[in-house]
């Protein structure tokens, strides 16, 4: 990770720490009901307050409209925040001004302390210069380690970077590490699995990893469009008939980049999309006219597991049937699952990420085993997409 700078490249001591962290994490009923973000988190904050700085947490939570509100501030997460770091995380009620000013000064070296929602000033999503600015002002060096939300050119993500010595945060290293050996300079072959329910939503990420991947594996409703357009009746699967040129586009640049594109050889289908239907296993060009496609079959697991043999590097995202409702996360759950084994074995650097990838691979009892999976959606899949970060780029070494 050589060109971005990180902890080690700062001197913290008794410097006060302004960390960008995203802890816009799920809460109900006044409580914090998934502490994963919080839990991957705590790392950089203990390691910054142990060796003697003083740490000013920054984050977005929830989406406030026009100013605070109590339904969106970010008190509701400090007592989760304070069980991850085993330390009392103090709070203040503004991330600017006089009441922040007055925390910081008051915060001892080897102390955390918690701003309120940067985004209950509008200044914060127009990446304001002055907002920035003095945001800046209550620190002397900048961690960022909220790599989802570094796709936003935010003054919280973006803007400060500019007006401090600014480093990735160890969640955020993790992060950049696991993406650059999947994709900037990874060991081949590469191959992608890519599921969902659509290509519409994925056009950008099919388009650039076809030039980036040695073999592209499609799955969930997008494969049915990619048959759609080969001219396979696909019968009442789920498919997007009216993007047959892109994904015939998307067919030919893998072609002209040597990209192998990998699409299911039989599926699992059934007559209506519910959990213990009636299903059959059949060839992806025999689907009945009231069919439905919802997993790929076990020949598509078979021949899916002979190309991962060959593979080094693997970028998952998105599931490859109808995973919520059993039986149709068979074929999910098996491929993952094959992923996990040989990544086990130390054949196979793993990274997955976006949307519903976690949740599929939590299902299929695999997310621990994969080398890495990121809990960052949107910025994954931009990342995947090929685009340069706000948030990232702000921290490459000059």
């Amino acid at each position: 990770m050589s060109d971005f700078n990180t902890i080690d490249d700062l001197d913290v001591n008794g410097r006060t720490v302004l960390v960008r962290a995203d802890l816009n994490v799920p809460a109900k009923d006044g409580a914090v009901t998934d502490t994963t973000r919080i839990d991957r988190l705590a790392p950089t904050l203990t390691e910054l307050a142990g060796k003697g700085a003083k740490v000013v947490v920054l984050s977005h939570f929830g989406r406030p409209k026009g100013g605070p509100d109590t339904k969106n501030s970010l008190r509701i997460v400090l007592p989760a925040l304070s069980k991850a770091v085993g330390q009392e995380v103090a709070f203040a009620g503004d991330c600017v001004g006089d009441t922040a000013a007055a925390a910081v000064a008051a915060l001892q070296p080897g102390g955390i302390l918690l701003l309120e929602n940067t985004r209950f000033h509008a200044e914060e999503e127009k990446n304001d210069p002055a907002f920035a600015k003095a945001m800046a002002s209550l620190g002397d060096l900048y961690v960022n380690d909220a790599f989802s939300a570094a796709h936003r050119a935010h003054a919280s993500t973006e803007g400060v970077a500019h007006h401090l010595p600014a480093a990735a945060g160890r969640l955020m290293q993790a992060e950049l590490d696991a993406l650059t050996k999947a994709l900037e300079k990874p060991e081949r072959p590469v191959c992608a699995v890519v599921g969902g329910a659509k290509i519409s939503t994925k056009l950008d990420l099919l388009g650039n990893l076809v030039t980036k991947v040695d073999m592209l594996a499609l799955g969930g409703g997008m494969a049915n469009t990619f048959l759609y357009a080969q001219g396979v009746d696909v019968g009442a699967s789920l498919a997007e008939k009216d993007m047959a040129d892109q994904a015939r586009e998307i067919m030919r640049k893998a072609e002209a980049a040597g990209c192998e594109l990998l699409l299911p050889k039989d599926f699992v289908v059934a007559k209506e999309f519910k959990a213990g239907a009636a299903s059959r296993v059949v060839a992806a060009e025999s689907i009945g006219a009231d069919e439905m496609a919802l997993d790929v079959g076990p020949a598509t697991v078979e021949f899916l597991g002979l190309k991962l043999q060959g593979a080094k590097t693997v970028v998952w995202n998105g599931p490859l049937g109808a995973f919520e409702i059993k039986p149709f996360d068979a074929g999910t759950n098996a491929v993952a699952g094959l992923v996990a084994e040989r990544t086990a074995e130390g054949r196979l650097l793993s990274v997955a990420g976006g949307g519903d990838t976690v949740a599929a691979l939590a299902s299929a009892g695999v997310e621990e085993k994969f080398t890495y999976v990121s809990a960052a959606g949107g910025a994954f899949l931009e990342w995947l997409e090929g685009k340069a970060l706000p948030g990232v780029a702000a921290l490459r070494k000059k």
